[in-house]
């Protein structure tokens, strides 16, 4: 049986940002238990409801260093066992992550946390499955600090990126301190650009924790293969193409999935009206209907209506929609906006539900049911992201029957067929370039087929709801990836 440890910072459902969260609670799953002991470790923050919290159990708990406490609760869930590692003066706040000065000192101690405490709760993995850049030090530290420990020689470490533009990044100096590596890990080519300028003080350059994970884990996977592609270039790999390209044999593009009991139209007890692939012609209007009535826009069939569902944030190409809201108001379609994230973003799209009453409906919160019926109501998702490691938002529209609407970047590109008139082919509809054009371009031809072609229409939202975004095909290939391990 292989022995598998993720460690992550957040995960579902104890605690949820973004997609890395559905990604670390559903893999795991995947996998077969007679094949696979997949065990999860993660911060205990205080934010975990306490109907999880309350039914962990302390099973360990030590002095790291002989002078910093660390305590290991454990909780087994839906057949899979979580670790949490417990730490108040780090973990207790009501928020996962704080600003990234105190978030490098809180996870260089969770990731030296997670190794020390293996031998004393009795789980030696095979590997470890690392992701983002708040767990990237455990390769550093488990290919240096630890490798004085018989117990952790032959342990080999995949570090997965969800997102590069996040690295943990501060100087040297900063980073030397919070994390107690040694000397030898910040010399350029490691923690450390190769092209630092050496000329300034050492404890000036500029340091990066997931540099450092890439650099000393076994292999690097990332989220989609056309993402694992655009890294290695200046224009995507935000200062670390140069050790992706040198490491890409050892890198790995593999597509996320979604987990498909919680995405099930057929079931989903959060929605109005349940169908499938089978029955939606009929029964998923039902759904767009009951929204229009919920969210006071008018009941009108033949309005295209589109989902956008997001962070509101730069990277989700907000500037691209903003380009176009007084243009698109004029036709007839309606948006339905569900999301927080930067005031300029919240506040544009508050401003166009005040001026388009009848057409635009602004959603600035986190609502899980909200999400979920707009899944099953809207005809069209709206996802014109700059870039995209691999995206969840159009995974779920395809699973629920609405068209996507993308930028072919990263994994909109690997899991958006364009549409094809001419033969009728493609599941939903894809700009190349990136500009408010050809973002209407492709809404105001969605809306003429919408309209004009419905039945070509019907064939598409088949099309996508027919296809497997499960993780049943993505698991293989970790499957194999461990395998070779």
């Amino acid at each position: 049986m292989k022995k598998i440890l993720f460690v992550a910072s957040e995960c579902v459902p104890f605690v949820k940002t973004g997609g890395l969260a559905d990604v670390v609670g559903s893999l795991p799953k995947a996998f077969s238990k007679d094949d696979y002991d997949i065990r999860v470790m993660i911060p205990n923050y205080h934010a975990i409801k306490p109907e999880y919290r309350d039914k962990m159990e302390t099973i360990y708990y030590f002095q790291m260093d002989n002078r910093i406490y660390v305590g290991v609760k454990k909780l087994e869930y839906d057949g899979i066992t979580y670790y949490f590692i417990d730490n108040e003066q780090y973990f207790s706040g009501l928020v996962p992550y704080y600003d990234m000065f105190q978030d490098l000192e809180r996870f260089a101690y969770f990731s030296k946390a997670c190794l020390s405490s293996l031998p004393l709760i009795g789980f030696r993995p095979d590997i470890i499955h690392c992701h983002d850049w708040q767990a990237s030090l455990v390769p550093v530290y488990l290919n240096t600090v630890f490798q004085g420990d018989q117990f952790f020689r032959g342990i080999r470490t995949i570090m997965t990126i969800h997102n590069l533009r996040f690295q943990g990044t501060w100087n040297v100096g900063h980073i030397k301190w919070v994390a107690g590596l040694p000397d030898e890990c910040f010399t350029p080519g490691r923690l450390v650009s190769p092209y630092q300028d050496t000329s300034i003080p050492q404890s000036e350059w500029n340091c990066s924790m997931l540099r450092g994970g890439l650099v000393y884990s076994d292999y690097i996977t990332t989220v989609s293969n056309t993402y694992s592609w655009e890294i290695q270039t200046p224009n995507f790999g935000d200062g670390l193409d140069d050790i992706l390209k040198w490491r890409h044999e050892r890198l790995w593009g593999i597509i996320n999935g979604i987990d498909y009991v919680e995405w099930n139209p057929a079931t989903d007890k959060k929605i109005g009206t349940n169908y499938s692939v089978k029955n939606f012609r009929t029964k998923r209007g039902a759904n767009k209907k009951a929204l229009q009535a919920e969210l006071n826009l008018p009941q009108e069939e033949n309005a295209l209506m589109l989902g956008l569902v997001s962070r509101l944030t730069d990277q989700k190409g907000l500037d691209l929609v903003d380009g176009i809201m007084d243009r698109l108001c004029s036709l007839n379609v309606q948006l339905v906006v569900l999301g927080t994230g930067a005031s300029n973003y919240e506040n544009m799209f508050r401003y166009y539900a005040w001026k388009y009453p009848g057409k635009v409906s602004a959603n600035i919160c986190y609502s899980d049911a909200l999400a979920h019926k707009i899944y099953s109501s809207a005809d069209a998702f709206l996802v014109p992201s700059a870039f995209e490691p691999c995206g969840l938002t159009q995974l779920i529209s395809l699973r629920y029957g609405a068209v996507p609407i993308v930028h072919e970047t990263g994994g909109l590109k690997d899991t958006v067929k364009p549409y094809n008139p001419m033969n009728n082919t493609g599941t939903g509809f894809s700009f190349a370039g990136y500009s408010s054009d050809e973002l209407l371009g492709r809404i105001q031809h969605a809306l003429f087929v919408y309209n004009m072609e419905r039945e070509h229409w019907d064939q598409m939202v088949e099309r996508g709801m027919n296809e497997d975004w499960s993780w049943n095909n993505s698991s293989k290939i970790y499957m194999d990836l461990y395998s070779r391990m």
